[in-house]
């Protein structure tokens, strides 16, 4: 009730933001939907979207992301791909740790594999199946070796959940010092190409709810709101914002429901090509009212490395409307005695989210089934998944879905997706990825409705930002518009 009350507050909130905003003077503010940011190793467990800014931050990987999503050097300076692409040599900027001793290779290749190691809890340890070794070569050099070509490799180092962080300090680019309560002031010394002069380039980082960072923007406190996803958007719609400040991120991934009971009425193939069909896209899409937002149906998206084409299935080009009476019927053949099973279905908090499990009650309900939002993940039928890829390779996806993972899955799938870890060849490890994502749409296993929603909040004193692929934001640079972005 207190989170309603704080929404409902904000869409009251009609003022001229652009004449309240105050003069931007001092540190950039950054505000990133969540809690409070903290430094923590990804190697201990999944971190929040504050502490991810936070990481790629202080404790910069290998390379890192620039405003536009392109690989830039991190703590590398400089790169090398072995021409059969199964080994990437990274030579070590010349650079201290905060306590003034300098980093070398060994430390650098000791912590990479930590954070892959087989005791790691880093969301992306899976994602890095394909590395053999990391080593250190000499003191500034090491070399990533893997068992077959990867050529997302340098997109997954760039990523947060990769830092260079030993003993809870990392590399930079900037250096970290706690200000205000829930706050950390972030500091980079900048000199120029010529060593003639030296600037400093100052950051605010905090976390705070989505009503109280949209409030925060709309009152001129904060310069930048990172971190918004569907869940929280419906609010930030209704506030009277300067013209260009509601940003969305073209992001890739996933965003759709994921079957979690296995065994039970409800866990038939089709039964859920059955619901997926009967969730009209169209309508939530429209409601989120997202520009360019597409509508999906399948695993694997277009523009996923190494695929060509995403054919669409059939069913998708009949209207909603128009397949509505022959699923009614399926649904009572599949279902032909007693009252058909409730759906409970696990999702986040927030308006958003309410607005999809209204559309679900809608669409399912008109199949005679009753939708509830799952008391807990462990009681629920179907669970939502919203996540944004960190490369654009086919893996990412489908490894999703594999055995151990997910409590329903394909044993053949699984299958397919071994044989492209091992295979040396690119196109037969794409073709075997294609193979077990028709596999796992066949099957049902995932429910796709739209790409993922990503938003921010930029002010005009915010020069260096620009939507991306990743939905990642540097906060280096944010007063100089240095790739032109927009």
């Amino acid at each position: 009730m207190r989170r309603l009350a704080a929404f409902a507050a904000l869409a009251g909130l009609a003022l001229a933001a652009a004449a309240c905003r105050k003069a931007p003077t001092g540190a950039v503010h950054v505000l990133v939907i969540g809690a409070e940011p903290s430094l923590r190793d990804p190697a201990l467990g999944p971190v929040g979207a504050a502490d991810e800014v936070l990481l790629a931050s202080v404790a910069q990987g290998l390379v890192r992301l620039d405003a536009s999503g392109n690989i830039v050097s991190g703590l590398a300076e400089r790169w090398t791909v072995s021409d059969d692409g199964v080994s990437y040599i990274c030579r070590i900027a010349s650079a201290s740790w905060p306590d003034g001793h300098k980093i070398t290779a060994q430390q650098v290749a000791r912590l990479l594999k930590r954070e892959i190691a087989g005791r790691s809890r880093n969301s992306l340890k899976d994602a890095f199946g394909g590395v053999e070794d990391i080593v250190a070569m000499t003191d500034r050099v090491i070399e990533i070796s893997l068992t077959a070509p990867r050529p997302n490799m340098l997109s997954l180092l760039a990523q947060p959940e990769m830092p260079i962080l030993r003993n809870g300090e990392g590399t930079g680019p900037f250096t970290a010092a706690a200000a205000r309560a829930g706050e950390v002031k972030l500091t980079r010394e900048i000199v120029s190409p010529d060593d003639e002069t030296t600037s400093r380039e100052e950051v605010l980082l905090g976390g705070a709810p989505a009503a109280d960072a949209i409030r925060a923007f709309a009152s001129g406190n904060a310069d930048l709101v990172l971190g918004g996803t569907f869940a929280d958007l419906p609010p930030v719609q209704r506030v009277n914002l300067p013209r260009g400040s509601l940003r969305f991120d073209p992001a890739s991934g996933l965003f759709g429901l994921v079957p979690t009971q296995a065994g039970g009425a409800l866990d038939k193939p089709e039964v859920r090509t059955m619901l997926s069909q009967a969730i009209d896209r169209d309508a939530f899409v429209a409601a989120l009212g997202v520009p360019g937002l597409t509508l999906r149906a399948t695993l694997l998206e277009p523009g996923v490395e190494g695929v060509t084409a995403v054919a669409a299935p059939a069913w998708q080009a009949t209207p909603y409307a128009e397949r509505l009476p022959a699923l009614q019927v399926q649904s009572n053949r599949l279902f032909p005695k007693g009252p058909k099973p409730a759906i409970r279905v696990a999702l986040p908090p927030g308006p958003g989210a309410e607005l999809l499990l209204g559309l679900l009650q809608r669409d399912w309900g008109a199949l005679g089934f009753t939708v509830e939002r799952a008391a807990s993940a462990a009681a629920a039928d179907f669970a939502l998944i919203d996540e944004v890829a960190p490369s654009p390779s086919p893996s990412w996806f489908v490894r999703h879905f594999r055995c151990g993972a997910v409590p329903v899955c394909d044993p053949n799938a699984d299958a397919l997706m071994d044989a492209a870890r091992q295979t040396p060849v690119p196109a037969q490890r794409y073709a075997f990825f294609v193979q077990a994502a028709a596999l796992i749409d066949g099957g049902q296993l995932f429910l796709p409705i739209a790409a993922p929603v990503r938003w921010s909040l930029v002010s005009a004193r915010i020069q260096n930002f620009a939507g991306n692929r990743y939905a990642r934001h540097t906060l280096t640079d944010l007063e100089n518009n240095l790739s032109g972005a927009e």
